[in-house]
């Protein structure tokens, strides 16, 4: 081929190439451009939507569970913020070592961190481990795993302890009441978790608040009548108690009698409400009441109103309890030693059983029986706490003297401590039964209260029981120097499978009020199954009465009677002072 021939085929095959590489250039452009159409138009809503899916996420606004507090305001239970450690299953089981760094840092085994992850499939959400230390959830958040991201919630604390724990109960990893007051009050103390849309990263960390659904509400406070100062003292006496006569257990209550508020309620044995996986066998229940006993001999100061009520006797009327036994039918009741010829006062101070009988059965059938229903005995207080019991009195009156005769030291009917409490702090308030709160009353009157006793006989027993802590009587442990103190001790031996046996053990129990001169405080104390040699109301349940009214008169600043001070002693601002 000549050289102009070659010149001529070279630009040909140049402008070919030229026109197939335009082509193809113009082809790639119009393809990007339709492909930029179709996104940004055609199928925008559809890629919106499934972008928000992959970032946009409603979360929940934990609520502020609401506080609950004593009479003066100190918390007793409180909610704080603590983080709580989730995962996106998928993502986070694509990188085994974020697996095995994250159970190291909230110290999960890494098999059952694995098994919780698989059980999963197909979620983008599962719990880790809910409400780790501050420590654990910074370690979580420098870690930066693939996703896993930390949420706050809310986790109940309770500043005192094991002190209040059987009467405000607790509640579970959802702040939800489980126990006591925290179930009974559960719906007014639990706020209403907010709503909010966020946008989130790959790691499962809030970017930015898109917008609010719902603000968060927050519970409403509770105040109770308690006084925490009180709670301390009688917890730490009847533990103290407990524990120095090896006893299976006990309670206390301590009332006010102007108002009808609970100021304290106590139970052993305790537990941490901390500790929930600790919490079982019933150690939680409030045995204050919940709980029912038989009375025993704190009945007799009601058997003793009952015959002065029907006229059966005076104050100074002569009783005859030799030789220490009464036949009654086939059984035999028995004083612990021959008193002798006593008046009603002095049945009362050395406690006699067959004393008590002799005015049960000179009375008519339904006069105990129906006073113990008026002072509410087998009957709910009403004060608000599930699974009060009511205690059980026969619904006749008792049909025979054997019946009769055991009603009137207190068997054969049961009650909670809180009954006895308000049945001593009815006597205390001249006869005026006030209806129990375990709220504060803001110095508010009952809002009803009803007179079930003449208000003279109630002032004559009161009276008669004062003799009960003096030399002489059976509870002078519960005495209080220059404060005048009436109370009744109880012994009750407790039935068994086959009825009431030395092996069974016995419930020792004292209840009372003071100051006599202007009566403010009522208390029942009940410790269950002291061993030893100690086991009489008067030798273990009046010691502690002694002390946590000794306190609780001091702490509550109540002015001692003034016919009651040792000489030498002169009141000034309401306190005995030498």
């Amino acid at each position: 081929m000549s050289r102009r021939a070659q010149k001529t085929a070279m630009p040909q095959v140049a402008g070919w190439r030229l026109g197939v590489v335009a082509l193809v250039f113009f082809l790639l452009v119009g393809a990007l451009m339709w492909r930029a159409v179709e996104l940004q138009v055609l199928d925008r809503q559809f890629l919106q939507t499934q972008g928000e899916a992959r970032q946009m996420r409603t979360r929940a606004m934990p609520a502020h569970r609401g506080v609950i507090t004593d009479r003066h305001g100190e918390p007793l239970a409180i909610s704080s913020p603590v983080d709580s450690v989730w995962a996106d299953p998928g993502q986070l089981l694509d990188h085994p070592e974020a697996v095995t760094a994250l159970a190291e840092l909230v110290g999960m085994p890494r098999a059952r961190l694995q098994r919780r992850l698989e059980a999963r499939p197909g979620s983008e959400f599962a719990w880790v481990r809910r409400q780790v230390s501050p420590e654990q959830a910074e370690a979580v958040r420098r870690a930066a795993l693939p996703g896993v991201a930390l949420q706050q919630e809310y986790r109940r604390f309770y500043p005192s302890g094991e002190v209040s724990a059987h009467l405000l109960g607790f509640t579970n990893i959802d702040d939800q009441g489980q126990e006591g007051l925290e179930l009974t009050y559960d719906a007014w103390l639990r706020g209403e978790p907010g709503r909010k849309r966020v946008i989130q990263d790959r790691l499962g960390r809030v970017v930015e608040d898109v917008e609010l659904l719902r603000e968060p509400r927050a519970g409403r406070d509770l105040a109770l009548s308690i006084d925490r100062r009180l709670q301390y003292l009688a917890y730490r006496e009847l533990k103290a108690a407990v524990r120095e006569h090896d006893a299976r257990g006990g309670s206390l209550v301590l009332l006010d009698v102007e108002s009808g508020e609970v100021l304290a309620m106590v139970n052993q044995p305790g537990f941490n409400p901390h500790r929930r996986n600790e919490i079982g066998n019933g150690v939680q229940r409030n045995r204050a009441i919940i709980d029912a006993y038989e009375p025993g001999s704190l009945i007799k100061p009601f058997t003793v109103l009952a015959a002065l009520r029907e006229g059966v006797v005076r104050p100074e009327t002569s009783l005859s309890t030799s030789p220490g036994t009464l036949r009654v039918g086939r059984h035999t009741i028995r004083d612990i030693r021959d008193y002798g010829e006593i008046d009603v006062t002095t049945l009362l101070q050395k406690s006699s059983n067959v004393g008590a009988v002799r005015l049960a059965l000179e009375m008519e059938p339904d006069a105990l029986w129906g006073l113990l229903l008026e002072m509410g005995f087998g009957a709910s207080t009403f004060v608000g706490f599930q699974g009060e019991a009511t205690g059980r009195v026969s619904s006749m009156p008792p049909r025979d003297e054997v019946q009769r005769a055991t009603l009137s030291f207190g068997y054969g009917l049961t009650a909670t401590p809180l009954q006895i409490a308000r049945a001593y702090a009815t006597l205390a308030a001249a006869g005026v039964q006030r209806p129990v709160s375990l709220l504060h009353r803001n110095g508010q009157p009952p809002e009803s209260e009803e007179q079930v006793l003449d208000p003279a006989l109630s002032r004559q027993v009161l009276e008669m029981l004062e003799t009960v802590t003096q030399p002489g009587g059976t509870g002078t442990r519960a005495a209080v120097p220059g404060y005048r103190v009436a109370g009744k001790t109880g012994t009750v031996r407790k039935a068994g499978p086959t009825g009431y046996g030395e092996d069974d053990g016995y419930i020792a129990m004292f209840a009372g009020v003071a100051p006599v001169s202007r009566p403010r405080l009522a208390m029942a104390v009940l410790v269950d199954g002291p061993r030893g040699d100690e086991y009489y109301g008067g030798q273990v349940a009046a010691p502690v009465f002694g002390q946590v009214m000794a306190g609780a008169l001091r702490l509550m600043n109540i002015a001692p009677d003034g016919d009651a001070l040792p000489s030498g002693l002169i009141v000034a601002g309401g306190e005995g002072r030498p």
